[in-house]
């Protein structure tokens, strides 16, 4: 019912945010994302969008608003070299990855895990098949 950025801007004393994340893909959102953040801030588009889509903004907006504008695949790593090299530090003992999983779970508690993730009970839920 309220115009997103109209909102975010009114939460920032009509700035805007400093980085602003569309995670979701979508052109309309990525647009909302443009136009939320301050001038020289930042968008990241981290939702990966269908191949169809397009987005259409005034160079001139893009030129004049500064900042930047960028994708993050994969939290902005090489797949390739960067896996291998967390294997590594973590079969060293210096990349604690049980840390980052709260817990280990059934396909059946996948629902209840999301719930437990909206409510903050959680970081993260990994699903085991043979669980």
């Amino acid at each position: 019912e309220t115009d997103p950025v109209e909102a975010i801007k009114g939460h920032t004393n009509g700035f805007g945010v400093d980085v602003a994340i569309d995670a979701v893909g979508h052109p309309a959102v990525f647009e909302q994302a443009f136009y939320a953040r301050d001038l020289a801030g930042r968008v990241v588009l981290v939702g990966v969008p269908n191949p169809s889509m397009q987005i259409t903004l005034p160079l001139l907006e893009v030129f004049g608003r500064g900042g930047a504008i960028k994708s993050s695949w994969y939290g902005d790593c090489l797949p390739s070299r960067d896996f291998p090299m967390l294997v590594d530090l973590y079969l060293q003992g210096r990349f604690p990855l049980e840390d980052f999983v709260t817990e280990a779970i059934g396909l059946d508690d996948v629902e209840e895990a999301f719930d437990n993730l909206r409510q903050g009970e959680v970081l993260r839920s990994v699903v085991v098949l043979d669980k």
